[in-house]
């Protein structure tokens, strides 16, 4: 049976970015900005993301482009003959489902802040938001409903298909979240003190950097643009085997790239600004989105609708990461074990669903359970085990792939990357690509056990 097929470019580039784009690019990142001096943040981020993180992106697409599968085939249908790198194919669903776990809960988090603010309930005195946002945590009723529904609505979207549904639920999404996010910059950088807010974000701050630590600030910007492209895990993968050959791997990859890093950055154009207009810290951390923001909107004229508009775009941003990493696991049933896409919707939909009550329960009934320590949930430790281990492992994989003669080899590599038109990749980097980009991905992996357990 043929491979489907996007059905125009634009689907394409608006569901692979959409895959990429998430909670980390419109919350994490204009915070760690923010606390690690402004344009220099800025600029090593810059530098990492177009030195670790495209190259990556890059291979991805290029694996799947030429395999026409999901990374659990895709191996085995381009390894050599004789080796075994199919065994690596499981990082593919495996990683997928712990992302999931608890991505689906914070993006049901996100549908609740839409009606509760829709509805006028976080019209609330500034010190009764904190417990507002507890008690959200502390109901397990309340968080599975919303985990359920979130994990129904995306599957659903997924059983019509990669046309039908997928590429025209998210071109919708997309262009919704860049529309709003538009919208709420407008409104944010031209409200009283605004000025102050774009200095804070924006300006460069050495003695914020310095402050914050130099090293740290390294290695946060190295994590950001290592993992705001959700790479390793063969979700991009799956959308390169449904590319055509028109266009080369690498222009489209900037084009994701170029979506990706937009989106974050328009995300610190409205929140700092924001937060300076009414006072507000900017480092409030995760309570940022729930505790923060809430009390700037319900300071704003027209509060109830910038701020259910702001819980729209967040939770378009998480949905779009949600319906495309949930077409990598289905796909993968349909390309590894063969099934139907309806009994690879029915059977995930039901197994991942029901796998998203440890996050949801970790908060409230199973609070006592603390993995990585005091204060610690079953978030953290689903995270930990992805972010600080599966990524680094399917990065290294993929580099060793392409680079290594052993695997599918540097020239095969390269007639697939550049076949079509445009921007070319530059074969300069094989030293970089082959040698020294796998020495990077081990510092993180190595940099991520100490800030967690020695630090």
């Amino acid at each position: 049976m043929q491979r489907e097929k996007m059905a125009s470019r634009i689907g394409f580039l608006f569901v692979s970015a959409g895959c990429a784009i998430g909670l980390g690019n419109v919350w994490r990142f204009p915070y760690i900005t923010g606390k690690y001096g402004g344009a220099v943040f800025v600029a090593a981020y810059l530098f990492f993301l177009f030195m670790l993180a495209l190259p990556l992106l890059i291979m991805e697409f290029s694996v799947g482009r030429a395999s026409q599968q999901n990374l659990g085939n895709a191996l085995r249908v381009l390894e050599p003959e004789g080796t075994s790198w199919h065994r690596m194919g499981w990082i593919s669903m495996v990683g997928s489902y712990l992302l999931m776990m608890f991505y689906i809960p914070v993006a049901g988090w996100m549908l609740f802040y839409v009606w509760r603010t829709a509805a006028g309930s976080l019209e609330l005195p500034p010190d009764q938001m904190p417990a507002a946002f507890g008690s959200m945590l502390a109901d397990p009723a309340g968080m599975t409903f919303w985990a359920f529904l979130t994990s129904i609505l995306c599957f659903l979207v997924c059983s019509f298909g990669l046309r039908r549904g997928i590429e025209r639920v998210v071109k919708i999404m997309m262009t919704g979240l860049l529309v709003i996010m538009l919208g709420l910059a407008l409104r944010a950088v031209t409200l009283p003190g605004a000025l102050d807010g774009l200095a804070f974000y924006l300006a460069p701050d050495w003695e914020r950097a310095v402050n914050a630590g130099i090293w740290s600030l390294l290695n946060d910007a190295m994590n950001q643009a290592f993992f705001t492209l959700g790479l390793g895990i063969g979700s991009m993968c799956i959308f390169g085997s449904y590319l055509g050959r028109e266009y080369t791997i690498t222009q489209e990859s900037l084009c994701i790239v170029g979506l990706d890093t937009f989106v974050a950055m328009m995300s610190g154009f409205i929140i700092f600004p924001a937060c300076f207009a009414f006072g507000v810290e900017p480092d409030s951390g995760p309570g940022l989105i729930f505790i923060t923001l809430p009390n700037v909107f319900n300071s704003m004229p027209g509060g109830r609708f910038w701020g259910t508009l702001f819980f729209v775009f967040m939770s378009a941003a998480a949905l779009t990461t949600v319906i495309t990493v949930i077409e990598n696991i289905i796909s993968y049933s349909m390309d590894v074990w063969k099934w139907s896409r309806r009994k690879s919707t029915l059977v995930n939909g039901v197994a991942l669903t029901l796998l998203t009550l440890p996050c949801v329960l970790g908060f409230n009934v199973l609070s006592f359970v603390q993995p990585l320590g005091a204060g610690s949930t079953l978030m953290d430790l689903e995270d930990f085990i992805l972010s600080n281990n599966l990524l680094s492992v399917g990065a290294v994989t993929f580099m060793l792939f392409c680079c290594h003669k052993f695997g599918w080899g540097w020239d095969n590599f390269m007639a697939e990357t550049d076949a079509g038109r445009g921007v070319k990749f530059p074969r300069a980097l094989r030293f970089y690509l082959t040698w020294i980009l796998p020495l990077v991905v081990a510092l993180v992996f190595v940099q991520g056990y100490i800030q967690k357990f020695f630090s």
